[in-house]
């Protein structure tokens, strides 16, 4: 579709906006979930069946929509009925016909597929009714759930790209950067840096050339907002950038994104060549004279790449590796050019804050971090999924309340947030609110959003272990702090996991840690030991059983744990006997068996699938 626009940017985007909903008025749409997670689960094939056997519906106006991400990951495929309300999960493309044929029984809803509430075991209806959605707020996701992700039109009749004909048909860029100053968004990649600051830095910078840059490089494991939110509503990065770009005096932007996201890449490139189409990207935009044109760049691979200065060396075919923090990259970024770097979420926020105003988008959130933040809350949690909340709610009320609590009933043991380069947070600070500052006090960080929910038996030292392998294999190697900060720091606690530990690690682990917060080049290097002296602050016991008793209470590292089969419950079904890597295990059908430990390489794989409970591992000193 050529672009064919009047003077007026708003006028125009409201005509179109008015013909797209008269011409989908009265249609039902069966909306399918079709991100990464849900597609996993086969919700493209639900999809394209849906879609076929609604056409087959003679009389009946209705639509089967592909969304994006609708947050409860755990039980997709997902799908929901507009005009009903209804919420299905757990879906698969055996039910298409199902589901369609009740939407023409007088909205009859297919009782099979609905959510069941944990706590009560019963069925739930609604979406708005669910647990997980209730104490939402969802403002950036809004649309994920309800929009085409590969259909301009769906995105302009729920209002997009109505922020940015304000600003191009109003505004001039000093009240544009006023507008997200007021505000008070930070960037939501890490730093929490505040974006209207940055951005006014950048313009007042001199300089011809400027830049705008996404970053959608997200590598934190268990994170992905970020791909969510492209995936989902690629419009609403697009919408934000050109907007930023107007307020700086950039004509040139790049979307930095993260080589494993083909599916956001795809959508996102299908959304640059529509809203080129509209004349909302590209020369000219909607005959207003400014011009911006957008480019996505595939990541490096490398985690080191997602800090601003290693990325734009990257987008340049260098060495992803960053460089000294004295030059300020709002003045020397990019091609040595004054450039904004924000993440996916933050341009996300901006065309939320023109639409809504400052004012009003300040209330939301607390009194040093306002709007939303989205996280990705995984690990040892009922409900693992994508959920928005305004700053400033607590742990305990996104674990228990949004996300239904601890699995099986174990006990909580805290949470993990900001990725490898964050910190652990013990049970007893459940009421800490979530927003930058109260993170960073108690030792982590908000990081890009992730959040891993932990219970009793998670090892403390062993996920400190774990994050510290991550980061010496990203660590670039530019600062010796680094370099040989990780890989000391990664051998002690081996040490310790394996039994090999002394008090004198724990001083070491310390010591070192703060020296590289103190003395590292970049954000990489000065946050790396966060998950070591945060569990030292909060678990130091576990530490000490560790190293003073040669034991591991959540029996977890191997080396300390030991595993036994009981007699007296053992019924001899052999599950554990053929699931054994190291045929370990022996015992004829219908009579106890037992392990062989000179054989057993502690992988559990007989604890998952013993159906009696007779498989026991306990700690090398628990007499319990």
């Amino acid at each position: 579709m050529s672009s064919s626009v009047s003077l007026n940017p708003q006028a125009e985007l409201k005509r179109i906006r008015d013909t797209v909903k008269r011409s989908r008025g009265g249609v039902r749409e069966i909306r399918v979930c079709c991100g990464t997670g849900c597609q996993a689960r086969g919700s493209m094939e639900l999809y394209e069946v849906l879609r076929k056997e609604a056409e087959s519906f003679k009389g009946a106006r209705i639509r089967v929509k592909k969304t994006g991400c609708q947050g409860l990951c755990e039980k997709g495929a997902v799908v929901t009925d507009s005009a009903a309300g209804y919420f299905y999960c757990l879906a698969k493309k055996e039910n298409a016909r199902t589901i369609l044929e009740r939407v023409k029984e007088d909205d009859e809803k297919v009782s099979s597929l609905l959510y069941i509430d944990h706590t009560t075991g019963k069925p739930v209806i609604y979406t708005e009714d669910i647990p997980f959605y209730k104490k939402q707020h969802r403002l950036v996701l809004r649309q994920s759930g309800s929009t085409d992700p590969e259909d301009i039109l769906d995105y302009i009749a729920a209002g997009g790209y109505r922020s940015l004909a304000k600003v191009l048909g109003g505004m001039s860029p000093e009240k544009v950067i006023e507008e997200i100053t007021s505000s008070g968004l930070r960037g939501r990649g890490g730093g929490g840096f505040p974006t209207g600051r940055k951005w006014r830095s950048c313009r007042d910078a001199s300089g011809q050339k400027k830049y705008v840059i996404c970053n959608a490089d997200e590598g934190d494991p268990g994170a992905f907002m970020d791909r969510s939110i492209l995936e989902g509503n690629p419009h609403s990065i697009l919408e934000g950038m050109i907007i930023g770009a107007y307020a700086i005096g950039a004509h040139q932007g790049y979307v930095y994104v993260r080589d494993e996201y083909p599916l956001a890449v795809h959508r996102l490139k299908i959304a640059m060549a529509q809203a080129g189409e509209f004349g909302l990207l590209g020369y000219d935009i909607l005959n207003t004279g400014f011009t911006f044109n957008v480019r996505t760049n595939r990541g490096g691979g490398a985690f080191v790449c997602g800090e601003s200065t290693a990325l734009m060396a990257s987008l340049q075919g260098q060495i992803g590796e960053p460089r000294a923090k004295y030059i300020h990259t709002v003045e020397r970024g990019l091609w040595d050019c004054p450039t904004v770097l924000n993440n996916v979420e933050t341009w996300a926020n901006v065309p939320i804050i023109i639409e809504m105003g400052a004012e009003q988008y300040a209330k939301i959130g607390s009194e040093g971090s306002k709007g939303t933040k989205i996280f990705s809350v995984v690990g040892k949690v009922n409900n693992t999924g994508l959920v928005e909340v305004p700053m400033g709610m607590t742990i305990r009320e996104i674990v228990f309340d949004i996300c239904g609590g601890v699995r099986n009933d174990k006990q909580f043991k805290g949470v993990q947030t900001g990725g490898p380069s964050g910190g652990c947070i013990p049970a007893r600070l459940a009421d800490l609110p979530v927003d930058f500052d109260s993170l960073t006090e108690a030792g982590s960080m908000m990081g890009s959003g992730g959040m891993i929910v932990l219970d009793e038996h998670t090892c403390m030292v062993d996920v400190a272990r774990y994050f510290m392998s991550f980061l010496r294999k990203e660590s670039c190697g530019k600062c010796t702090l680094c370099r040989e900060g990780t890989e000391v720091m990664h051998e002690t606690l081996k040490s310790i996991c394996e039994g090999r530990g002394s008090k004198q690690d724990i001083d070491l682990l310390e010591e070192l840690g703060q020296a590289m917060q103190t003395g590292a080049l970049c954000a990489l290097g000065t946050s790396a030991p966060n998950s070591v002296l945060s569990t030292l602050r909060y678990f130091q016991d576990e530490y000490l059983e560790h190293i003073r008793n040669k034991r591991c209470p959540a029996g977890v590292c191997r080396e300390l744990v030991t595993y036994s089969i009981d007699p007296d419950i053992c019924k001899g079904c052999g599950k554990c006997k053929e699931l054994c890597p190291q045929q370990a295990i022996e015992g004829e059908k219908k009579t106890p068996h037992r392990i062989r430990l000179e054989l057993c390489m502690k992988c559990g794989a007989c604890l998952d699938v013993c159906p009696f409970g007779a498989v026991g591992r306990r700690s090398y000193c628990d007499k319990s």
